[in-house]
């Protein structure tokens, strides 16, 4: 099976070099994100590569929203429990500091929900960056509303620096020289420069705090000087910052991500972001408000992706696109029962050790506070179709275990003959 994926994806890559580029595996030229080139080298050479498993090598035309038939339909049809499908997911579920939802999508005229806590709220850790992508893709919508082709030509040329904004965060960042055909990884530096493009997939694909931060900035701008971003430098942006008041920066970069998720119908207590992902940023941008996540308020974004709603189709289709792109499976989306589907993944975690009560105290296994969070649309070959936003706070435990179980588990249930 592995030995025949490998040759149809070597000869699809040499038909997409030949005729045209597909994204997301083989995407570069379309996008700009040189990630992608290197994974393009390693599919047409055939080259040994166990970091993503076989679900992960998708091309454009297979990636598709599936809940546009339900385009229309409102949150409160689509999310209906069914009794039975919700009795079996919570027979699984562990009980105290779980919180979950679960949508299968298989069949979209006949939709099967189940909610467990749903309403609690989490710290939603990096999860919170697809607020930020929703930004991104919000504010280029107000600036180019007429052209999609006018946003993604913005997203693949304009280039920024990280600046002070970007720094601070131990996650590395894919760096590839494709002349010398050579790949490292480090941590973002204030001299990093890179497309927008190139920063949402850092964002997202290996949840880089810092990329997070420059992304959310950009959106900030694109909101201040709207058609005028495209030319604007970054000097000029500098000057922005230091010369316009602090609580007019805090509450336009609060609007900036929070009032797209109020247009979906998610409320401010289902799902906010209150803070910039580096400390840096708050020279002049305040917090405000706080972050929280809840299952419920993660569900209903999910499904108005699915159902093209997030800022338009085409902007819904990206962003899942990007979603798709992650640097590796962790966590929920490591179980092997995934390993043939395609996964549309973001996680977070954050945790707090009291070192007096536990000198012990462990990363990912706060006594404090211990928030890991997984949020996910799973897509197997056979049509089996679901979403699952899981939300835990498990003390002096990592969970990335519970996690991965609860995936299998969940999958048995939906998948039952794989």
């Amino acid at each position: 099976m592995k030995t025949l994926l490998k040759i149809t994806l070597l000869i699809g890559a040499v038909v997409s070099l030949s005729f045209v580029v597909k994204y997301p595996i083989d995407g570069y030229q379309s996008t700009g994100i040189v990630r992608l080139a290197h994974l393009q080298k390693i599919v047409r050479d055939s080259i040994d590569y166990n970091r993503i498993p076989a679900g992960a090598y998708k091309n454009l035309a297979d990636i598709k929203l599936n809940l546009i038939s339900r385009k229309n339909d409102s949150l409160n049809v689509l999310l209906t429990t069914d009794a039975q499908f919700d009795r079996e997911i919570q027979r699984i579920l562990p009980g105290s500091g779980y919180s979950a939802t679960v949508l299968d999508i298989t069949n979209p005229d006949s939709l099967r929900y189940a909610a467990y806590r749903e309403t609690s709220g989490y710290q939603p850790g990096s999860v919170g960056k697809i607020a930020v992508l929703t930004a991104l893709f919000t504010q280029l919508a107000e600036i180019c509303p007429d052209s999609w082709e006018a946003r993604t030509r913005l997203l693949k040329n304009k280039r920024v620096s990280a600046r002070y904004w970007g720094t601070g965060d131990h996650h590395t960042i894919p760096i590839y020289d494709i002349d010398a055909d050579r790949l490292t990884k480090r941590r973002v530096t204030a001299n990093d420069e890179f497309s927008l493009y190139e920063w949402a997939d850092h964002m997202v694909s290996v949840s880089n705090n810092g990329a997070a931060s420059v992304v959310w900035r950009e959106a900030l701008l694109m909101a201040a000087f709207k058609e005028n971003y495209e030319y604007l430098t970054e000097d000029e942006a500098e000057a922005w910052f230091k010369d316009t008041p602090r609580d007019s920066l805090t509450n336009l970069a609060n609007d900036v991500v929070n009032l797209p998720l109020r247009k979906l119908g998610i409320s401010t207590d289902e799902w906010r972001l209150g803070s910039f992902f580096t400390g840096a940023a708050n020279r002049y941008v305040g917090d405000k408000g706080g972050s929280i996540g809840t299952p419920l308020g993660l569900m209903k974004f999910l499904v108005q992706l699915e159902q093209g709603n997030v800022v338009d189709q085409k902007s819904s289709l990206e962003m899942k696109r990007l979603l798709y792109l992650t640097d590796r499976r962790i966590r929920y989306a490591h179980s092997s029962r995934l390993d043939d589907a395609a996964v549309y993944f973001k996680s977070g975690s954050l945790y707090k050790c009291d070192r007096e009560k536990n000198p012990d105290c462990a990363a990912y296994a706060g006594n404090v506070y211990n928030y890991m969070n997984s949020v996910i649309i799973v897509e197997h070959e056979n049509g089996k179709k679901y979403i699952v936003c899981l939300m835990t706070n498990v003390l002096n435990k990592n969970s990335a275990g519970a996690h991965m179980y609860l995936a299998t588990a969940i999958d048995k249930i939906i998948n039952p003959d794989a």
